[in-house]
């Protein structure tokens, strides 16, 4: 029997997945793990290692020391926190995701060499998720202003917008949490390097970096993090290159509403904006290749689709622009359906790897046909010293995964054995309502051969809904048939995403949806409608009184 006494756990749950991990170990037959005792019993054979032991404790954020025999406990002590990282030089390019890696292997007690050719802090906070929320919100507050369930009560006026004042608010808050989160945080740790410029790979052990400033650096490294993110694809649209087209990017620092926006694209940057600008007095007309959300539930689309042509957005399903046209300052849009006139042209129709230019043939690592680096679930290339996470990789595009990546990463470079595991992934769109899903599809679980029974909940079943006069929307859960275990759910409700991390929770634990509905949920909020949702696999919520356990 091995001891190992644990520190950091907070809950029963914290025991269970450390029971899990260790058990994973090979050589490892049994563990047993107690949070109130802070300590795991394991059975093991002479093959198992007890550096994994304690690498698995590492990873999920706890400290372990392994104790001897009941009569010299304190005899000796192996630390899993300890720095394993000491005379390691690793290089990072990149610095949005990137940013956790390189916290990370400093912290373990690497030397890093951060390398950015842009802006630091990456997309999300200067040119993605920061400002396009606030974009969102701002856009949101004017058509509560312009329009709500509650006008016969409260009067309602048109709104009048000030978008390059709503800018230099949006830029503000940019530039304040970039500093705040990057750029002072970089300045006060003396492990990590900043270097201004464009990074190259020389070798298997080395860079060459243009300076921002002039010149070229060569950086030699022990390990290699590649986090250099993604930019918006452009479709090779007959005349579109000629033209002065918006992507996210531009749409986001334009200091006008257009009068018209045409927007091609179907999926999350397409739908926030073309809302968002709809909401901010812009007549949009979307043009869907197939129709919106078309790889999700198809009930999600036809929710979202109805919710936008319900506020005026035009979408035209099914529609491909087959040339592209500006004169005049106008776009002009040719398609099977006809011609499409707008003032502006909104281009997201995906993102590619920024891969390009990193000479990734030099150092041996491989690329599958987009350009996208190929790793495994370490996040290891395939060059053993090299490794690779976020957008840049064939990972989900968020990013919450190119951190979490990051820093497993980090823990990996520096001698760990850290895996990403995406099974119980949350995904949010910002549209409203928000589109909140986790776990499996219908469709999804079908291909794996996972037979499920599905419960959908429209949301004039939800008291919180019924409250706010606003039922657009549903709850789906799906289970797998037998078990009864969650293993999956889609929501289109108005805050969406703040109720799915409660799904997140129960498909990780593997709940059922009988447990799921068993739990106590507080009366009159959205996430009571995942009980509410549970129950309808049992009995007619109808038939319940608003807060029936």
């Amino acid at each position: 029997m091995i001891e190992i006494k644990v520190e950091g756990m907070t809950c029963t749950s914290c025991a269970t997945h450390l029971k899990d991990a260790l058990e994973k170990i090979s050589g490892v037959k049994t563990a047993s793990v107690s949070y109130p005792e802070s300590r795991a019993q394991v059975m093991a054979d002479a093959s198992a290692s007890r550096d994994r032991m304690l690498a698995a404790i590492t990873t999920l954020g706890y400290q372990g020391t392994f104790e001897e025999d009941d009569n010299k406990r304190n005899s000796r002590k192996i630390a899993a926190s300890k720095k394993s990282g000491n005379g390691l030089h690793i290089a990072v390019i990149g610095s949005g995701g990137a940013m956790a890696a390189a916290l990370k292997a400093a912290e373990l007690g690497a030397q890093v060499t951060l390398i950015e050719r842009g802006t630091i802090g990456g997309t999300c906070v200067n040119i993605g998720c920061v400002p396009s929320k606030i974009f969102i919100r701002a856009a949101h507050i004017a058509h509560l202003r312009q329009s709500s369930p509650f006008d016969a009560g409260i009067s309602a006026s048109a709104p009048v917008i000030d978008r390059k004042t709503l800018l230099a608010q949006q830029q503000a808050r940019v530039e304040e949490l970039r500093h705040a989160k990057y750029e002072g945080i970089l300045e006060r740790n003396p492990a990590i390097t900043v270097l201004r410029g464009a990074a190259r790979f020389k070798d298997g052990g080395h860079l060459i970096v243009q300076m921002t400033a002039g010149g070229e650096r060569a950086v030699a490294f022990d390990r290699c993090l590649i986090a250099t993110g993604a930019s918006p694809a452009v479709p090779t649209i007959p005349g579109l290159k000629d033209t002065s087209y918006w992507t996210s990017t531009e749409a986001l620092v334009s200091d006008a509403i257009p009068k018209r926006l045409a927007v091609i694209g179907s999926s999350v940057v397409a739908l926030e904006l073309a809302q968002a600008f709809a909401r901010l007095g812009s007549k949009v007309t979307i043009l869907a290749r197939n129709t919106l959300f078309f790889r999700e539930d198809p009930a999600i689309g036809a929710a979202v689709t109805a919710a936008f042509r319900a506020e005026g957005i035009e979408v035209l399903e099914h529609t491909q622009a087959s040339n592209v046209a500006y004169a005049d300052e106008e776009f002009v849009l040719t398609t099977e359906h006809g011609e499409v006139h707008a003032d502006k042209l909104l281009i997201a129709t995906g993102r590619v790897p920024n891969t390009r230019g990193l000479n990734l043939e030099a150092a041996g690592v491989a690329v599958n046909a987009q350009g996208t680096i190929v790793i495994d679930q370490g996040m290891r290339s395939s060059a053993a010293n090299i490794y690779a996470a976020g957008d840049c990789t064939d990972q989900p595009q968020f990013v919450y995964v190119a951190a979490a990546a990051g820093t497993r990463a980090a823990i990996n470079m520096t001698g760990g054995d850290a895996m990403l595991d995406l099974t119980a992934m949350p995904a949010v769109v910002f549209t409203d309502p928000q589109v909140a899903t986790v776990g499996l599809t219908e469709a999804e679980a079908h291909a794996q051969n996972i037979e499920t029974e599905s419960r959908t909940l429209t949301l004039d079943n939800v008291p919180r809904a019924l409250a706010n006069f606003d039922t657009r929307g549903f709850i789906k859960l799906v289970a797998e048939v037998g078990s009864g275990r969650l293993i999956g759910v889609q929501a289109v409700t108005p805050e969406a995403g703040e109720l799915i991390q409660t799904a997140v929770l129960a498909i990780r634990n593997r709940m059922t949806v009988q447990e799921l509905a068993d739990q106590l949920f507080p009366y009159l909020t959205m996430v009571e409608g995942l009980k509410l949702c549970a129950q309808t696999f049992f009995k007619d919520v109808k038939q319940l009184s608003c807060c029936a356990g």
